[in-house]
């Protein structure tokens, strides 16, 4: 709270000149859709709730690749309402939401930038083209989404992917650390012809 406080220490008269926008930048690779089933509609509920704001937007932003880089959440807050106390409840709310770490929260009137989050992320990058046909048909990718959950406390019900050309990218957030995660799944992807020459990332 001390961080949050320290930003916030402003002339009363910039604070009532300021823009009411803050924007919530999610260190997740979730599309449009799960983004606004997962945090903007709870969230939304949240702030509406508490008679503090609404959600007024949001966007994802993607590498060259195409795939999926991180998200914006656009959160207007009603006058008066930009204050150490909703910042942290805001903060805290998409902590529990499963926020992963390396989000950050921009306060427009300010331009300062709040980091947060807790889980940790693993991407596993399964080789798309060079495998045995065999390997492509006898194996499923299905069953290395649920092993990898499993083996990494990724307790979430959503599959979170990106197919590319010559790669398939899974990911996985978890409480447990990137390391642990890791360390967890080594066996199984040494062992899971799918898994053969796969990349394995740290994402969070």
């Amino acid at each position: 709270m001390s961080f949050i406080k320290k930003l916030f220490g402003k002339k009363e008269e910039e604070v009532e000149t300021s823009s009411n926008y803050l924007i919530a930048t999610l260190n997740e690779r979730i599309g449009p859709l799960d983004r606004g089933e997962i945090y903007e509609d709870p969230l939304d509920e949240f702030l509406k709730s508490k008679n503090l704001g609404e959600i007024t937007g949001g966007g994802t932003m993607q590498f060259k690749s195409g795939e999926l880089e991180y998200c914006d959440i656009e959160i207007e807050l009603l006058p008066n309402q930009i204050n150490p106390n909703t910042i942290q409840e805001i903060i805290t709310r998409l902590e529990e939401l499963g926020a992963p770490k390396g989000s950050k929260l921009t306060v427009e009137k300010t331009n300062e930038k709040i980091p947060f989050g807790k889980k940790e992320g693993l991407a596993i990058y399964l080789d798309g083209v060079n495998l045995d046909q065999e390997v492509y048909q006898s194996c499923d990718s299905n069953i290395v989404v649920s092993e990898v959950k499993k083996l990494t406390n990724d307790n979430s019900e959503l599959v979170r992917f990106w197919e590319g050309q010559e790669e398939t990218a899974i990911y996985f957030y978890s409480d447990t650390s990137f390391s642990e995660m890791k360390n967890s799944i080594t066996n199984f992807v040494n062992e899971y012809p799918l898994c053969k020459g796969a990349r394995i990332e740290k994402i969070a």
